[in-house]
């Protein structure tokens, strides 16, 4: 984990609030370490959380690219 602070592209940190294959708390770590990350949990989930809140997560993850794209060099 020692090289993520030197990605300096958006990064989305998606994941559920009881994810045991991919604990929580990792992905706040990663959240931490990548200087543009933006951290998306969804609660009551674990590895699910892509089903359980689908559009939800489509319109964050549409959100997330958007925003990128604006900031993306001519």
């Amino acid at each position: 984990m020692a090289g993520l602070g030197r990605l300096d592209h958006p990064v989305l940190v998606a994941n559920g609030h009881d994810d045991v294959m991919v604990p929580t708390i990792n992905s706040f770590i990663m959240a931490q370490r990548l200087p543009n990350a933006e951290p998306a949990v969804y609660p009551d989930s674990g590895r699910g959380f892509l089903f359980q809140y689908a559009e939800i997560f489509a319109a964050r993850v549409n959100e997330f690219l958007d925003r990128a794209d604006e900031g993306a060099p001519a």
